[in-house]
């Protein structure tokens, strides 16, 4: 599996539409949805985002509580029914529905932040910010980190 990496800032124009990254277009390739899946992140002022196949994988992770349960409904309120499945156009460019730019506060400028198997987009401001915080956590819990085992 691809792996999205690095973190590239693309102008948004006046309709809310960004390019994509062509190293996370060409991750995306071999996906069954020519696009990209994202929704308002639940931990950030940033939007959460990856291929199809890793939310069929996410809604797996939701099915497997107990769907009675208050967690079931409200994962998938807060996940699936903010989701948004948006199409590239033919210039891998995508449209950033409105209740997202709200939520991340993105006007000119988006950063697109490869995360491994999943990314983020955050206004450059925002993510500068929090960068500092993440990086200062990281390096206190770096002997936490390691190797995972490929199966």
């Amino acid at each position: 599996m691809a792996l999205f990496l690095s973190t590239f800032i693309n102008k948004v124009d006046k309709k809310g539409r960004v390019s994509v990254p062509a190293t996370f277009r060409s991750t995306l390739a071999d996906q069954s949805y020519s696009g990209v899946v994202v929704f308002p992140s639940l931990v950030n002022p940033s939007v959460e985002g990856s291929g199809i196949d890793r939310f069929e994988n996410l809604a797996d992770g939701v099915d497997n509580l107990n769907p009675f349960s208050d967690e079931h409904d409200d994962f998938s309120k807060a996940i699936f029914g903010q989701t948004h499945q948006l199409p590239f156009d033919s210039e891998g460019r995508i449209i950033l529905p409105k209740p997202l730019i709200q939520h991340s506060q993105i006007n000119e400028l988006a950063a697109f932040v490869g995360l491994g198997r999943t990314f983020q987009i955050w206004e450059p401001k925002k993510l500068q910010k929090y960068e500092s915080t993440a990086l200062k956590r990281a390096r206190e819990a770096r002997s936490s980190l390691k190797l995972g085992k490929k199966e």
